[in-house]
């Protein structure tokens, strides 16, 4: 191997790393139920395609930003002081320039599907990036960082039918509810470095345990969500059986790890956030293929 072609394959691995691609696990299973269930089973693999295009490209633009914007703090903080900017793994241009690619790249791709999913792509941009500037004036970041995820069926509805759905609507409030729940406890790490940047978050202003029982108060919240879900647009056994390991997960989390230390539940919490994400997306595929929906 050429010393080219390893100093490019270290340079992608470093972008990749950058945006956390792996994370992108947290969000996809919800965009994909929502697709499943708007085109009522397969959609077409034209659809397919560019639903998973604009989840990566959207949520890679984000990341990207993030990344910018916070990196002066970043590089105070000495959890994210190793992050590719503060140490200088990746230059701010190259960065903007990954940013202003898969930016253009989504809305292109938004333009592929129907007039709607174009017409909505800058506003989704706009409300994706803006959750990075949320902590400088706001304690309730994390609510925003949901939304901004949250927002993903909704879209995905969107790429298929050309409409917002109420259906798509609640998996964005379920989904809101258990982003926010899980970055107030991802964000306890912080409570420190925060309060000294001068920065706003749950944990800032009502401590870990305060952080903790509200975030307990929004994941009872995604249930809600989830279950007003099944109430008003019955999906059937797969997806309440879905509603139920995800009410097992989050009270184990919640009640029997409640004494561990805050890096076992952040990696418990981790772990979880992909294992509900994936069995919601599941519950949604299995109710839509076995029982026929009107």
């Amino acid at each position: 191997m050429s010393i080219a072609h390893s100093n490019m394959l270290t340079k992608i691995s470093h972008y990749l790393s950058l945006v956390r691609f792996s994370h992108t696990l947290f969000a996809m299973p919800f965009a994909l139920a929502a697709m499943f269930w708007a085109a009522r089973g397969w959609p077409s693999p034209r659809v397919f395609a560019l639903i998973v295009l604009c989840m990566v490209f959207c949520r890679n633009a984000a990341m990207a930003f993030n990344r910018l914007v916070d990196a002066a703090y970043d590089a105070r903080n000495p959890r994210t002081a190793r992050r590719h900017l503060p140490a200088g793994l990746l230059t701010r241009q190259g960065v903007i320039t990954f940013l202003a690619l898969n930016a253009a790249l989504f809305v292109v791709a938004t333009w592929f599907l129907n007039p709607l999913a174009f017409t909505l792509s800058l506003p989704a941009l706009v409300a994706v990036c803006f959750y990075s500037v949320t902590k400088r004036f706001t304690t309730w970041s994390h609510l925003y960082l949901g939304l901004a995820i949250g927002i993903s069926p909704v879209g995905a509805w969107v790429a298929v039918t050309g409409t917002i759905g109420w259906e798509a609507i609640l998996l964005c409030l379920a989904l809101l509810f258990w982003i926010a729940g899980f970055d107030i406890i991802y964000a306890t790490q912080d409570e420190e470095s925060d309060r000294e940047a001068g920065l706003n978050s749950v944990a800032v202003r009502f401590g870990v345990t305060g952080a903790l029982n509200i975030s307990r108060v929004l994941h009872g919240l995604m249930l809600v969500c989830l279950v007003m879900t099944e109430i008003l647009f019955p999906l059937g056994m797969p997806f309440r059986i879905a509603i139920a390991v995800t009410a097992a997960l989050l009270g184990y989390i919640h009640v029997f790890r409640r004494s561990a230390s805050l890096d076992d539940l952040n990696a418990d919490f981790f772990q979880a956030n992909i294992a509900v994400s994936l069995v919601v997306c599941a519950g949604v595929i299995a109710s839509v293929f076995l029982n026929p929906l009107p």
